[in-house]
Order: C-alpha cells, then sequence, then structure tokens
C-alpha cells in the first residue's frame, strides 16, 4: 500500500480509538488485516430511530490513492434503509464519493453514516424500493426497518407478526431471508409477497 496513505490511516485509525464523541456514540473500528488496507467498523443505531438497539458491522476497503479519494465502506450488517442497499450493503452518501474531500477522516465517515441511519435521503436512494415504502408508507417503513435490525443487528424489537408471515413462506420451501426480502418489499401483504415469489 502507498506510504502516504497507510501513514494516513494509521494515523486516523488510533484518532477514532481514543476518540471520546466516538465512544460516545458507540463506533469501534478494527483492523482486519495488518497493512491497514482493510479496516471493521461498527456503529450503533442511533436513539429513537428504527436502528436503535443494533450494532451495524461495516467493511472499510482503504485504497492506495488514500486519502485523495474517499475509503470504500458497505454495510456487512443487513439494514433496510434507502440510501443502503438491502441486497449488496453499498451505500449511496454524498461524502463516499462525488463530496469526498481529503481532509475527510474515518471518524468523519463513520460519524455520517450513523447520522444517515438516522436522516435517511430518500430522494437519492441506493434501494429504490426501500425509499418507495420511506415516502409512501412511513410507519410501515419503521416496522420493517426494525424488524430487519431484530433479526439481523440485534436489536430489541421482536415483531411475532412478521416471524409468522415468514414462517409461512420458508413452510412453502422459501429460503428465511428470500422471504423476508419479499415480504418487506411487498408491506408484509402475504398474498403479492407469495405471488413474486412463486411467478
Amino acid at each position: 500500500m502507498a506510504n502516504i496513505a497507510a501513514q494516513r490511516i494509521k494515523r486516523e485509525f488510533k484518532e477514532v480509538i481514543k476518540s471520546e464523541e466516538v465512544a460516545k456514540c458507540a463506533i469501534k473500528v478494527e483492523l482486519v488485516n495488518d497493512n491497514y488496507t482493510e479496516l471493521k467498523g461498527e456503529i450503533a443505531g442511533p436513539p429513537e430511530t428504527p436502528y436503535e438497539g443494533g450494532t451495524f458491522v461495516l467493511e472499510i476497503k482503504v485504497p492506495e490513492t488514500y486519502p485523495f479519494n474517499p475509503p470504500k465502506v458497505r454495510f456487512i450488517t443487513k439494514i433496510w434503509h434507502p440510501n443502503i442497499s438491502s441486497v449488496t450493503g453499498a451505500i449511496c452518501l454524498d461524502i463516499l464519493k462525488d463530496q469526498w474531500a481529503a481532509a475527510m477522516t474515518l471518524r468523519t465517515v463513520l460519524l455520517s453514516l450513523q447520522a444517515l441511519l438516522a436522516a435517511a435521503e430518500p430522494d437519492d436512494p441506493q434501494d429504490a424500493v426501500v425509499a418507495k415504502q420511506f415516502k409512501e408508507n412511513q410507519d410501515m417503513f419503521r416496522q420493517t426497518a426494525r424488524h430487519w435490525t431484530f433479526i439481523y443487528a440485534g436489536g430489541p424489537h421482536k415483531n411475532s407478526d412478521f416471524d409468522l408471515k415468514i414462517r409461512r413462506l420458508t413452510d412453502m420451501g422459501i429460503e428465511d431471508h428470500q422471504a423476508r426480502v419479499a415480504l418487506s418489499s411487498y408491506n408484509w401483504d402475504l398474498e403479492r409477497a407469495t405471488e413474486q415469489l412463486f411467478s
């Protein structure tokens, strides 16, 4: 890895570990390999959001051209959010693309991602299905996001009604996650989800 990038990320890595602000927000970062090209981030779902109580793991890849180019970040923990792909975990956030500035740091990135969980931008979506639900049926969106947080991020809110519908589909031979995606995409309408899965 290019020397500038390695030195820079090492320094930022230490900054994150020592930062009180970061600790207070329940954000962590650890090394995946010794040469600082890959890190694992962890952010807690912000309070008063459907993600509250959940822990979300991030894959952070640092390019050789860092800090002139942003790190490549994606969610490893599955999440239901307009700006994060429910399939790949890819993130739509301006500072990870064209609004990146060399003055930004790993800490900025982690805090910005946590802020994104609290303030979605449905007009610039990464996941069109989630964004549509967010705009048209806020209550359904919140319930679904909470359910995904419970299942994938260790969140506190169980939804027995949703679990029952998923079980109906898994009993028909549909894989658990596939069933969840179909139901989430059709506002938990079992009939429409079933139709889509077997069409």
